[in-house]
């Protein structure tokens, strides 16, 4: 480890780069520094995710095993839980996630115990950066701090001065953008924008960074690299709202959402497509809106059109429950006692995530109603206890003509490409569409609900 590290000391190679947190967003981005011919540590406390990542498995499913024996082999890849081989690091990269609590507020337990792990293993000239999504302000007054403890220092730049001040370590905030499944855009080709406490600290951040990506946007501050990551998921969150409340607008004057949505994305400026479905899911879109809006009550501002946006999307999930609770209902059945299989509890098709999935609110709703659940995910043979929800007895039922049949509403969650959706219709009951899945099937469409 090198005991001068400049800022430039950090667009050079053979750089020993530790990545707290091996989940969805870490594990990427160290094999990614691995690719590059870096020597990266993976840190997690989970003892199962280190023990398998030294043994070369894979528990994602888009990134393969291969890829991880690759550079173990290589040895340019390891982990541990070992928190004080951080001092053998020159540049240590925070991807911890920030959930929200019961009362949808900011969570940051998981940064701050990550900034206090690392705080007595600090080095100087290291570099640190913070990944999670975040309120902006939460660098600077949250981590900063707990870092300066043991009497290292990384002074903030006003940015009126014109001198740079003196620095014993770097700190910056570049925002993940990890796309879980995404084939078109993979972590190489989205650029990452990169916002330093001080000068040094994002170029520091800026040079380790360029070396992975295919361009990097300097910002003039962490807040505002914090506040990039909050406007691209709350332009989603907000538009998908938009059409949530138009879909449910169009089921009452008869018209087909989907339709609509798709004759206007061919005006080839001015539009951009946005699809309806049962409610938000993933790891950014339900939650930072609501970090956003927390931050602003500091500077007695009501984020209006934010607030509006999350209750339009918390409320899908009951509109979806209702569909069917009326579906079943024009058939005679009650939705208490009915045999109901889900289809899909990823929170977007093709992936191994459940993070913060609209299908288990739906799972939780459609329980209370008294409905007979079960479900189907190629992705997930059994389900396991989690942050809000405990579905620990569930297994994925395999899917035939019989299974079909056998129950009075099947409801598509997530539109997994591998399901034969012709099948699905012809050999249930009912079908409650909430993904719009069954556009294409010809056969049996008095049996599909569209909600």
């Amino acid at each position: 480890m090198s005991a001068e590290r400049k800022p430039e000391f950090f667009a050079g190679k053979g750089i020993n780069v530790g990545i707290i947190g091996c989940g969805y967003v870490g594990l990427p981005l160290a094999l990614r520094f691995a690719d590059v011919g870096h020597h990266v540590t993976g840190f997690d406390l989970d003892q199962t995710k280190v023990d398998k990542l030294n043994a070369s498995q894979s528990y994602i499913q888009h990134i393969p095993a291969e890829k991880i024996r690759e550079h173990v082999q290589g040895k340019r890849f390891s982990a541990t839980s070992d928190f004080a081989k951080l001092r053998d690091m020159d540049a240590v990269l925070i991807c911890v996630p920030t959930p929200l609590d019961e009362r949808r507020e900011p969570d940051l337990s998981y940064v701050e115990n990550t900034a206090i792990a690392i705080a007595p293993n600090l080095q100087r000239n290291q570099l640190i950066v913070l990944e999670s999504t975040t309120y902006p302000g939460t660098t600077e007054e949250l981590v900063l701090p707990i870092l300066q403890k043991g009497g290292l220092r990384c002074p903030i730049d006003p940015g009126t001065s014109g001198k740079e001040p003196a620095t014993d370590f770097y700190l910056a905030f570049s925002p993940e953008r990890e796309d879980p499944g995404n084939k078109n855009y993979g972590l190489a080709q989205i650029p990452k924008v990169v916002g330093g406490i001080n000068p040094q600290s994002g170029r520091a951040a800026a040079g380790l960074y360029a070396q992975i990506v295919s361009k990097v946007v300097p910002v003039s501050s962490t807040r505002a690299a914090e506040m990039v990551k909050l406007l691209e998921n709350i332009f989603r969150c907000v538009n998908i709202a938009l059409v949530n409340e138009l879909k449910q607008l169009s089921l009452r004057m008869g018209l087909d959402i989907w339709e609509v949505i798709d004759s206007a994305a061919t005006k080839p400026f001015g539009f951009m497509p946005f699809y309806p479905g049962p409610g938000l899911g993933g790891h950014c879109i339900p939650v930072d809106p609501y970090y956003l809006s927390w931050k602003a009550r500091e500077y007695d501002f009501a984020t209006r059109f934010i607030e509006l946006a999350g209750e339009i999307n918390t409320e899908m999930p009951y509109h979806v429950v209702n569909a069917v609770a009326s579906a079943l209902n024009e058939r005679q059945k009650s939705i208490k006692g009915s045999r109901i299989l889900l289809l899909g509890v990823a929170y977007k098709k093709d992936v191994d995530d459940l993070r913060e999935s609209p299908s288990l609110k739906l799972l939780e709703l459609l329980t209370e109603r008294g409905a007979v659940l079960d479900y189907n995910d190629p992705y997930f043979p059994a389900l396991h206890k989690m942050r809000h929800y405990d579905f620990s007895n569930k297994k994925s039922v395999e899917l035939n003509p019989k299974t079909l049949g056998s129950y009075d509403c099947v409801l598509i969650a997530t539109d997994h490409t591998q399901y034969d959706y012709d099948a699905i219709v012809r050999d249930s009951k009912l079908v409650v569409d909430s993904r719009n899945a069954t556009r294409r099937v010809k056969q049996g469409r008095e049996k599909i609900v569209a909600c």
